[in-house]
């Protein structure tokens, strides 16, 4: 109770700095999963104008979803950042809640430094993307609403979003909840850019969030709204 409160505060405070659009110009209602530090796919869907969203709470917990993981660019390819997750017999997504009894948080801040450190813009983005990390919170949907929040201060974008109050299997809403797989690879055709280990490796397409703005910075907002999901 005391941590659904706290997180309905956050999105309120969240809300209220947002831009509001108008819903008369919106003509799409997306409903979609909040995940952590989505794929640039799920962004694309975020961030389309024409997309009025509204966030999932009261699903049931999917396991190996990118509702608790993330993938970056390592220097052996992709690499997956997984928060482990508390087993408490609560199902659904709002009360899903974060184990702490290993450091995640220092290694997935090591790894995303380590993967990304010599990208042209990681330097200009570091401190605001290690706060994500900073502070322990029990919610999982808090900490994915704050990492979100973080990363649109980067992108220095707003957008409008509601949390859904009750769940239903078949929304009056495009339902974006099983869209992204973490488990296979994106339809969507991504154009390329430059990757810190692409000389290696190759293009790895729709990584987290991460992976756009540290590689192409003030760009990324241009590259997003060319993406066309299938």
């Amino acid at each position: 109770m005391v941590i659904q409160i706290k997180i309905q505060h956050f999105v309120e405070v969240l809300q209220a700095s947002a831009k509001f659009f108008s819903l008369d110009n919106m003509n799409n209602k997306i409903l979609l999963p909040i995940f952590y530090l989505p794929p640039i796919s799920w962004f694309s869907v975020f961030l389309d104008p024409e997309n009025e969203i509204a966030f999932e709470q009261f699903e049931n917990f999917p396991k190996q979803t990118y509702r608790n993981r993330t993938a970056i660019y390592g220097a052996n390819g992709k690499l997956k950042l997984i928060i482990p997750i508390k087993h408490t017999g609560k199902r659904e997504f709002k009360d899903t809640t974060i184990s702490y009894v290993e450091d995640w948080q220092k290694l997935h801040w090591k790894s995303i430094k380590t993967a990304y450190q010599s990208t042209p813009y990681f330097e200009y983005y570091e401190d605001k993307l290690k706060t994500i990390f900073g502070e322990k919170v029990d919610s999982l949907l808090e900490f994915n609403l704050k990492a979100l929040k973080t990363v649109l201060g980067i992108l220095k974008t707003e957008k409008d979003f509601t949390l859904t109050d009750e769940y239903f299997k078949n929304p009056d809403a495009l339902d974006y909840r099983t869209k992204f797989s973490a488990k296979t690879e994106s339809e969507t055709s991504f154009s390329e850019y430059y990757q810190s280990f692409s000389d290696k490796s190759g293009f790895i397409k729709d990584l987290s969030i991460l992976d756009l703005i540290c590689n192409i910075g003030p760009e990324s907002l241009t590259y997003l709204r060319n993406i066309k999901i299938n």
